[in-house]
């Protein structure tokens, strides 16, 4: 399937429903309203492809970018690839999902996370903090460390009330996923998640959102998720 091939499949995709919902968390024209389970065939058909997927991405299509993380090849991206892409997350459904999801499936990715989230920038740091919840729900606990973990835990603690919306959200879940999914620094996290309490998500032309990890934490534990690790990150 080629570019345009793509973009007619997307188009006839969409739903003007799911395209409302999409505007409203953020997402501008030009978009379709594409469903994300709606492009697995389309993804089956493709596998991987890079140059397919610049091509979507720089559409500045919302669902255009989305898939274009979904057919990305993320080993073979550089940091400045990953840069460029996070340079046009233009609000936090592809920070977090689309480039911090294909981040993470990349050997890159704490190097870039880490300085992403020491940027300042909000969604950079959004993107930071959320690659680190894909990569340490997927990947194997010995592959992060434990003295590293529990500096980001102290961070968190330390400026997450005072962070940007947006970053303050995926702090919020790093405490969570750190809690259920990475064992040598589960108490620690617990812990973390109690003294950071309940965290207020300011929404423009909306109601504040409340965000308590601690409460999250203690249910997914009462349904038996501790060590929770997914399959797959990426659809």
């Amino acid at each position: 399937m080629n570019f345009e091939t793509v973009m007619q499949e997307l188009e006839a995709l969409g739903k003007e429903r799911l395209k409302k919902m999409y505007i409203s968390n953020g997402a501008h024209e030009p978009l379709f309203g594409v469903a994300t389970g709606a492009m697995k065939p389309m993804a089956k058909k493709i596998k991987m492809n890079l140059s397919l997927a610049e091509q979507l991405y720089a559409t500045g299509n919302y669902d255009a970018m989305y898939f274009a993380g979904v057919i990305a090849d993320p080993k073979a991206m550089t940091e400045s690839d990953y840069d460029r892409w996070m340079d046009a997350a233009y609000f936090y459904m592809l920070s977090d999902y689309v480039v911090a999801v294909t981040l993470s499936e990349s050997d890159l990715a704490q190097d870039v996370a880490d300085k992403w989230i020491a940027s300042g920038d909000e969604l950079r740091m959004s993107g930071g903090w959320s690659c680190y919840c894909w990569l340490l729900g997927n990947r194997k606990d010995h592959e992060f460390s434990e003295i590293k973990i529990s500096h980001m835990l102290d961070l968190v603690k330390n400026s997450i009330h005072d962070s940007p919306e947006r970053t303050k959200s995926a702090m919020n879940n790093f405490l969570y996923t750190v809690a259920i999914s990475y064992l040598p620094q589960h108490e620690k996290a617990v812990q973390t998640a109690k003294e950071v309490g309940t965290v207020e998500l300011k929404r423009e032309g909306k109601k504040s959102s409340l965000l308590n990890a601690s409460e999250s934490i203690r249910k997914e534990m009462e349904r038996g998720r501790l060590g929770f690790k997914r399959r797959y990150v990426r659809c």
